[in-house]
């Protein structure tokens, strides 16, 4: 590729090359010795304190100043997002993703994962939405959207960008983005399958890119485990757990939503799969549903939002989980199951695990550990970025 001589120089303090070189994608800012006045979304190569090249990366401003996407130099021209896209399109490719009949929903890249840190893609059919979370990768929100298009060999005909949300709340003095379509014209949703399991998306109003891809694995297991059993499927947003368990038999399947508007997108998808006698939908907070119900069940899905976005959040965090696993746990019949989860990076596996088992004792219950979730290989956790690893559950059995 051709080098790009105008980059900007970041230089850092004496010892602080030492992760780059171990392949770590970030340089926080405290990490800097000199630099020039560099804007947002600026290229930089950055140097050792020895002015030793380190690697190229976007800078911005913040706690996280630079993200590195290439360990030589090079430009950020279109071959460079051809290159990179490609080498996320041959991973899925090799998930048997890419063209599954079955399966036309999933993650084409997922930031630090798939070395570009920032850019989150999905895929709903012929449908690409794009989620930038950094001035830089938005700068180059057009060359991202041809790059998929030309890699997918038209098959991709639609690309939407819904960064304004994601923009903002990381980059609060990015006043330009507004979620608009790149390619294609506008068509707010679709139905596409997961598992063979049908689902209408809405990426323009959903939450996320539209649903949520990170639980396909864990859906189907649950399937696994649903047949005559009675289910209880908490922040069930959309229905993911709810479609499943009603598919593969369950005999009795509550679903619970503080939103009104996914309640309602839920509805429509328990009717895209099957018949709805066997399910019930409540539009309440899920503490208050416990609060007011005593009902039992064989399986109970514990999905919560992120309890905590920052450090400083969590211990509340894991107030809350235990609280919620605690009630959880108080209403499983007896060789009942528990999937519960945690969406929060600020809570590692092991705390998580930790804060489960206080549930337990203080719920008088003996529990099991029969699995350990994580996020699907389509949401990839790089070997020298294990921050990428957000998504931790647990299955449990409980006697």
């Amino acid at each position: 590729m051709e080098i790009l001589n105008s980059a900007s120089k970041i230089v850092l303090k004496s010892g602080k090359e030492d992760s780059i070189k171990r392949f770590h994608p970030w340089v926080f800012s405290g990490a800097i010795a000199h630099k020039e006045d560099i804007p947002d979304g600026e290229t930089v190569d950055v140097y050792s304190s020895s002015r030793e090249y380190l690697g190229t990366g976007i800078y911005n401003s913040g706690t996280i100043a630079v993200r590195l996407y290439s360990y030589s130099k090079t430009d950020f021209g279109q071959d460079f997002w051809i290159e990179k896209i490609q080498d996320a399109y041959n991973y899925r490719q090799n998930l048997k993703l890419t063209n599954n009949p079955n399966t036309n929903a999933y993650r084409l890249i997922h930031a630090e994962g798939d070395n570009i840190p920032g850019l989150i893609a999905d895929i709903y059919n012929d449908t690409a939405v794009l989620q930038a979370h950094t001035t830089g990768i938005y700068k180059y929100r057009n060359e991202i959207a041809q790059a998929i298009h030309t890699i997918y060999k038209g098959k991709i005909n639609t690309v939407f960008d819904k960064s304004e949300k994601t923009l903002h709340k990381s980059e609060p003095n990015e006043k330009s983005s507004e979620n608009m379509y790149l390619i294609g014209e506008s068509k707010s949703e679709c139905i596409v399958k997961e598992n063979g399991h049908n689902f209408l998306i809405n990426w323009e109003e959903g939450q996320k890119t539209g649903f949520f891809l990170d639980q396909r694995d864990n859906r189907k297991l649950l399937g696994d485990y649903s047949e005559n059993k009675s289910v209880l499927n908490t922040f069930c947003y959309t229905g993911g757990f709810s479609v499943y368990a009603l598919d593969n038999g369950a005999i009795k399947v509550d679903s619970v939503d503080a939103s009104k508007k996914a309640i309602s997108l839920m509805d429509k998808n328990i009717e895209l799969n099957t018949n709805s006698q066997n399910h019930t939908s409540y539009s309440e907070d899920v503490f208050n549903f416990f609060k007011n119900n005593d009902m039992t069940y064989d399986i109970i899905i514990l999905d919560p939002p992120a309890f905590a976005k920052h450090k400083s959040a969590r211990h509340s965090a894991i107030m809350g989980y235990k609280r919620l696993n605690t009630e959880a746990l108080k209403r499983i019949k007896s060789g009942g199951i528990l999937f519960t989860f945690s969406c929060s990076q600020v809570v590692d596996k092991y705390l998580f695990e930790s804060t489960i088992m206080s549930a337990a004792i203080q719920a008088e219950r003996k529990v099991k550990i029969m699995h350990h979730l994580s996020q699907p290989a389509d949401h990839p956790v790089s070997i020298f970025h294990p921050e990428g690893e957000y998504l931790k559950g647990l299955v449990l059995y409980v006697d």
